[in-house]
């Protein structure tokens, strides 16, 4: 069984647990850890000042940073840039580096380099000979096709940054094992509340109609959309017109503009992880998902639910959906 690393979120409950005065194998059950690995967690993490979950995610950081030397140097990247600015390709430059410099690193690499730096506002992809957006021959990236009438999140009202409202969504799908069946993944800016349907294909009709059924019920707190490209939001005039709020699509590449989303898809991916086979979800599953991420207190929002921020519930305690 592959060890997965404990999250920011899963310290705040360890620190939660310790001060509600439950033992290690207590919180190792709740959890649904092990108990060393509470036990390893709590003494290397613990300061002078007990157990604080924001120090614990520091200190594990910084150990995770120390740790990891990559592969590809800095002085090795500032050369590529170089050269890529004399209009060499990348293939030109990863056989120099190999033949001159001893220094392994593949064209393919370098593409993904370019790519990078073009996301980020830079024009080293003018050097290239080919200016099209590159495919890879593997991976995840995706070469997708422009949407109709998309509207840019450059036009989306300031406001919507602020979180100072309910009815601001983002948008997106996690596929599952074999690229087979997908969920739609919904989650509200303000409040963190989360809602999800699984669909048998990643389609923007399947898409669209499980987008509608999960907002309808709460239209009037539907105010804006925000998605990426991908094609299965092609549809996305028809759920703006039908839920009569605005949708706006991010940047490519710029998936710190839907970084909420992003970040839920992890904790989703908590319940239905890589290797899961999407094909046998039910939807017991996927509700009890749903309870148990709106049911969560969050540090965010004050140690509040998202249950309790979108529906305007004042006790502290978590209710159920």
């Amino acid at each position: 069984m592959k060890y997965k690393q404990l999250t920011q979120e899963e310290r705040y409950q360890i620190s939660a647990l310790l001060k509600a005065n439950h033992d290690r194998s207590e919180i190792a059950m709740i959890l649904g850890r092990n108990k060393s690995t509470i036990s390893r967690e709590i003494r290397r993490n613990t300061g002078l000042r007990g157990y604080r979950p924001k120090q614990a995610q520091r200190l594990a950081e910084e150990r995770r940073v120390a740790k990891s030397k990559p592969r590809i140097n800095s002085e090795t990247w500032i050369a590529v840039e170089y050269l890529l600015t004399l209009d060499w390709s990348p293939e030109q430059i990863s056989l120099w580096l190999k033949t001159f410099c001893r220094v392994s690193i593949s064209h393919e690499w370098i593409y993904q380099f370019v790519l990078q730096d073009k996301a980020n506002g830079g024009d080293l992809f003018k050097h290239l000979r080919c200016q099209k957006q590159r495919r890879k021959r593997y991976g995840s990236y995706n070469r997708r096709g422009q949407l109709i009438d998309r509207v840019s999140i450059d036009e989306r009202p300031a406001e919507v940054d602020l979180r100072s409202r309910i009815g601001d969504w983002e948008l997106d799908t996690i596929i599952g094992k074999g690229h087979q069946q997908a969920i739609v993944s919904l989650t509200e800016r303000k409040s963190r509340f989360t809602l999800i349907q699984k669909v048998e294909r990643k389609t923007a009709q399947l898409v669209s109609n499980a987008i509608i059924n999960l907002l309808s019920p709460y239209s009037e707190s539907v105010l804006t959309m925000t998605s990426d490209n991908g094609k299965e939001f092609a549809n996305h005039k028809a759920i703006a017109n039908k839920l009569n709020a605005e949708f706006y699509f991010a940047h490519p590449y710029a998936s710190w503009e839907r970084g909420l989303n992003e970040n839920t898809n992890g904790l989703i991916r908590q319940y239905f992880p890589k290797g899961r086979d999407f094909t046998t979800i039910t939807q017991k599953e996927i509700k009890q998902a749903m309870d148990r991420l709106n049911n969560r207190p969050r540090k965010c929002l004050g140690m509040k639910t998202p249950n309790q921020v979108f529906f305007g519930i004042t006790p502290p305690v978590a209710l159920a959906s």
